[in-house]
């Protein structure tokens, strides 16, 4: 099997949530928004309900790491939460509610990549 790096297995798993937030009739609004302070890997919009949800991408090929629920930290939260709203102060739309999600790819265990999708972390 070949060998990827760090970026590339992360830009596949960002892929396949991406996939599958639209599978869900998600709206994707932006991708791997930066500013100063850090990264959005995907903005995602719920029409129907009015949401705006970022979206924490978490790929793996291990459980080295822990899961996707140890991935995302308070203080990751708190940094998600800050990156939000700067990107809403610069947005013209109005949204009903936001919301933070978080994607977890794992790769390389089975055949097809698994995705768990754990919705309102913050």
């Amino acid at each position: 099997m070949t060998s990827f790096t760090r970026a590339e297995i992360g830009a596949l798993g960002e892929q396949l949530a991406v996939d599958h937030l639209r599978s869900l009739g998600l709206r994707v609004l932006d991708r791997n928004w930066r500013c100063r302070y850090g990264e959005l890997d995907v903005i995602v919009a719920d029409d129907t309900a009015r949401i705006v949800i970022f979206v924490e991408v978490k790929t793996r090929t291990s459980d080295q790491f822990g899961g996707v629920a140890e991935a995302v930290t308070p203080n990751k939260v708190k940094r998600l939460r800050r990156l939000a709203g700067l990107w809403l102060a610069a947005q013209d739309d109005r949204w009903s509610q936001v919301r933070i999600d978080v994607v977890g790819v794992r790769i390389g265990r089975r055949r097809t990549p698994e995705i768990i999708h754990v919705r309102g972390v913050g």
